[in-house]
């Protein structure tokens, strides 16, 4: 019994100790325990990512947009194409988008640089309308043009110049042409392509005045820009929409092109051809030569029929060229076609009281001499009065009487038969500009 009570206080004490161990784990929490831990697990409950290191979510985050240079540098050779058309209207729907990159892409690294990439990118967004200028060389190369709306004075236009390689089209270059048909805006032209168009767009509009900026004066005559005028207003003319200035040939000073035109219903017409020439000190371009034999013969089968004439445009015989207009037999009434030319004509001289003309009336040879003086004088007179009517100065007119006495065509056949035909060419007020 003795050999048995230390046993008994050892385990006595391991129970105590074990007591102790328990006691303390269930110690009471504190009044600011117990309310952090309730604060925790409520603001756990409501946020269980409360305590939870944040996420950097990269998807949603905005993608930069890559610079210029970043899209210049991913570019490739360009888009081929059959028909330049195509390529440019898929620029202009990239364009439309905003889309810089695909633009980049279809236009190809030989043509887009930084400043091409910035004409370009002024345009997004912007109607434009696609028009082909004209033929650079002859089945090599041509331009087309983007053009945004508004009139000529802030139309903007951007030139894209093909080259053709097997069969397939590419851009070569990209750049703003260096003309816009604008009276206050007029400035030098250095291509001769350019040249050709805005000469072409200014008579199409009657801008006689601007037309006149692009030739050279000594070589080409007011007459005959206003004749050209006159035929494409009363022919009611307008520039083909496919290839409608084709080259002819090109040197290193003369370039020469064939306007094709064609009738408002869209029928093919008539060409006209415009020789340029570079002038050697001031390195400008001019109209020096202008052919209307072709569109002359097309306007006169048009405008044929009735016991009127119908050339506008004649060779005067003391030199140089004038403008005329025709009357039927022993008549000194104008036809509303002749109005309408008198029209273009009194626009041109009211643009400048200094511009002067001289009026001639003429007979064919039936009729005596005195009755063919007066009626050639009102010839002249009525023309007179009807540009006076329009707003033109008394001061610019000089009218003479010529009867008979100049015929433009034979009254007579080599047999000495009457020849009508002649005698209507011969009815006329010719009008010369003393410009």
């Amino acid at each position: 019994m003795k050999n048995k009570v230390p046993y008994f206080f050892l385990i006595l004490a391991s129970l105590l100790a074990a007591a102790a161990v328990i006691l303390w784990i269930n110690k009471p929490k504190s009044s600011s325990d117990v309310d952090k831990t309730t604060i925790d697990e409520g603001e756990l409950r409501k946020d269980p990512n409360k305590n939870k290191p944040p996420i950097t979510d990269d998807i949603n985050k905005p993608v930069p947009e890559p610079t210029p240079e970043e899209i210049l540098e991913k570019i490739g050779v360009g888009l081929g194409t059959v028909n330049p058309l195509d390529l440019l209207n898929q620029i202009s729907d990239a364009l439309n988008q905003g889309d810089m990159a695909k633009v980049s892409t279809l236009v190809g690294k030989d043509a887009m640089n930084i400043e091409t990439f910035k004409l370009l990118q002024a345009l997004i967004k912007q109607p434009l309308a696609i028009r082909e200028v004209g033929e650079i060389e002859l089945n090599k190369r041509v331009r087309w043009a983007f053009e945004t709306g508004g009139d000529d004075s802030n139309k903007k236009q951007i030139h894209f110049d093909f080259v053709g390689e097997n069969g397939k089209w590419k851009i070569e270059k990209i750049s703003s042409p260096d003309v816009m048909i604008d009276p206050n805006k007029i400035k030098s032209i250095v291509d001769p392509l350019n040249l050709a168009d805005a000469f072409v767009q200014a008579v199409l509009k009657q801008n006689f005045d601007i037309a006149l900026q692009w030739v050279d004066r000594k070589s080409v005559s007011d007459t005959k820009i206003a004749a050209l005028c006159i035929l494409f207003e009363e022919g009611e003319y307008k520039l083909r929409e496919n290839k409608p200035l084709r080259a002819m040939f090109q040197r290193e000073d003369t370039v020469g092109y064939l306007a094709n035109i064609e009738a408002k219903d869209g029928s093919e017409a008539a060409q006209f051809s415009l020789n340029m020439r570079l002038d050697a000190e001031t390195k400008n371009w001019r109209v020096f030569e202008i052919n209307l034999d072709q569109l002359l013969a097309d306007y006169a089968n048009r405008v044929a029929g009735g016991d009127i004439y119908y050339s506008p445009f004649v060779k005067n015989p003391a030199g140089g060229e004038t403008l005329a207009l025709y009357f039927e037999f022993n008549e000194d009434k104008m036809s509303r076609r002749t109005q309408r030319q008198l029209e273009i004509v009194a626009a041109i001289l009211k643009s400048d009281a200094k511009k002067k003309i001289t009026l001639s009336g003429h007979t064919d040879a039936l009729g005596t001499k005195s009755y063919n003086d007066q009626l050639s004088s009102n010839r002249a007179d009525v023309v007179r009065d009807f540009l006076a009517a329009a707003g033109v100065s008394a001061e610019q007119i000089v009218t003479i009487a010529k009867g008979a006495s100049q015929p433009r065509r034979p009254n007579i056949t080599e047999t000495g038969e009457d020849n009508p035909d002649g005698r209507r060419a011969n009815r006329r007020t010719e009008i010369y500009l003393d410009f």
